[in-house]
């Protein structure tokens, strides 16, 4: 089947069963929602790109499953050179949605699980390689999207799974068949979930022997029996409901998307079982799942780092102060950081090498350092935006402020007239132009669009800390403290 686009990925999901529920409703259509929409438009991107002969070199690739060339999204990566393609597509995304696109943890679940699913064969001599390659060539040939569902609620943070009182708050498996499992339980902040075609579900951390009903990883298209989504809100979201917004949305076209999925008792197919109680190979599959995607930080969120500079020096020409030396400063530093976060994702891609599977994995070591990087520069770059762009970011009047015609004035001006008069800039742009910058770095760096760039910074492929304990694993201190003692002479 030939590669999708961006339209007929829209399509394929009014033909989905998907139950989504939002301020305690079903929304029935919900591709056409206002809230969901933009997050959409963001998933069909990567489609579009990918039928753009511009960018056909890092928007697709060869399977090496079947020969046919299909969306990188759905790829193995076969080399280093797969690795950096990567960072390359994530950064154009980014730049060309100024959003989460949605689409990067499935393709680092699937890469992650090729891997790990060869080791447990190895092992065991279970075939969930073989079900994984099947279920692969299934979604690359249909150019399906795959959500990789990591997240579990966890309850309380310092008993392993199996002590929870309620045990369904990590995901697991409540009856084993003859046929398949059936699993219950929920994986929240899922991004993407509700504009994806399939899901594949992974569990969140190390586990021991008392945790093997814990230690699962299946594939299920979103629409199964038993499965739903409780979209999440995000700041100022509800702006998208409002009558003659256009201006008042910054990033009106595009968004992301998180929402609790909920596994109220879903029947999954031996077929589709990845891991099924290998509980000694849940931490491998989690800490290949994390370095990849602290990998793909070093594209996406400098992709949308690029949109950000760019509004702020947009912003700053608007309020006539682009020559400012402090102004040109802010601009430097803030290019500097964000190419920064750029070169670690290279890097770690550049110092990739082969698993036992043939998949090629990144350096964990750098990958780390990248995604610690990315949990404080994009705060820092949206703080020198916000610098730059000036309180009216966050005090201007409405639209339908701006473009009131209620007389108000003694010589009969409108609301509409008072904010385009008060509210203009340097001369060189309308006064709706200038609020329609400062409208997006609101958005950005506040608003609906912070949940995709400042907030997920922090928290999204883990918080800081977690990077924090990879980073003492892999830093290799008693290698580097016999470096010290072989030049100091010290036996």
């Amino acid at each position: 089947m030939a590669l999708k686009t961006g339209a007929e990925y829209i399509e394929s999901l009014r033909s989905m069963k998907t139950r989504v529920y939002m301020f305690g409703e079903q929304i029935e259509n919900w591709v056409d929602h206002p809230m969901i929409r933009p997050s959409i438009n963001c998933v069909a991107m990567t489609y579009e790109l990918a039928n753009d002969p511009q960018y056909e070199d890092l928007m697709t690739a060869e399977s090496h499953l079947t020969g046919h060339k299909i969306n990188r999204f759905a790829h193995i990566h076969q080399s280093t050179e797969d690795l950096k393609k990567k960072v390359k597509m994530q950064r154009l995304l980014g730049q060309k949605t100024a959003s989460c696109f949605q689409r990067c943890v499935g393709m680092d679940a699937i890469n992650a699980e090729y891997s790990t699913t060869y080791e447990i064969d190895q092992k065991y001599g279970t075939d969930y390689h073989g079900n994984l390659k099947r279920f692969l060539e299934y979604i690359q040939e249909n150019d399906l999207v795959v959500d990789g569902a990591m997240t579990d609620p966890k309850g309380n943070r310092g008993k392993a799974p199996h002590e929870q009182e309620d045990k369904d708050l990590y995901l697991r498996i409540k009856e084993r068949r003859e046929d398949g499992i059936v699993v219950r339980g929920a994986k929240c902040h899922q991004t993407g979930s509700v504009n994806s075609h399939w899901h594949i579900v992974m569990p969140t951390i190390s586990m021991g022997p008392d945790d093997k009903d814990y230690a699962v990883s299946f594939a299920c298209p979103s629409d199964a029996d038993g499965m739903f989504m409780i979209y999440g809100r995000q700041s100022c979201d509800t702006r998208k409901l409002e009558e003659g917004a256009d201006m008042d949305l910054g990033n009106k076209k595009f968004g992301g998307q998180e929402a609790l999925v909920v596994f109220d008792d879903v029947f999954i197919p031996n077929e589709y079982i990845f891991m099924c109680g290998e509980y000694d190979f849940a931490g491998m599959l989690v800490e290949r799942f994390a370095g990849y995607h602290r990998q793909s930080y070093g594209g996406c969120k400098v992709g949308v780092g690029d949109v950000v500079i760019g509004a702020a020096a947009l912003a700053a020409e608007y309020n006539g102060c682009e020559k400012a030396s402090a102004v040109k400063d802010k601009l430097i530093e803030m290019t500097h950081l964000n190419e920064t976060l750029y070169s670690c994702g290279i890097a770690c891609s550049s110092e990739g090498h082969p698993t036992a599977s043939g998949g090629y994995m990144i350096d964990l070591l750098l990958a780390n350092v990248c995604k610690q990087n990315v949990t404080r520069f994009p705060y820092e770059i949206v703080r020198l935006a916000e610098d730059i762009a000036g309180g009216i970011m966050v005090t201007m009047p409405s639209q339908k402020d701006f473009r009131s015609d209620l007389p108000v004035g003694r010589n009969g001006e409108t609301i509409g007239d008072f904010c385009n008069k008060f509210f203009v800039g340097n001369g060189i742009c309308s006064t709706e132009d200038r609020m329609r910058v400062m409208r997006f770095l609101e958005n950005i760096c506040l608003g609906a669009a912070a949940v995709g760039y400042r907030t997920e910074s922090m928290h999204g492929a883990g918080s800081p800390q977690a990077q924090r304990i990879m980073i003492a694993r892999q830093g290799n201190i008693q290698g580097k403290k016999q470096l010290a003692k072989d030049i100091a002479g010290i036996e």
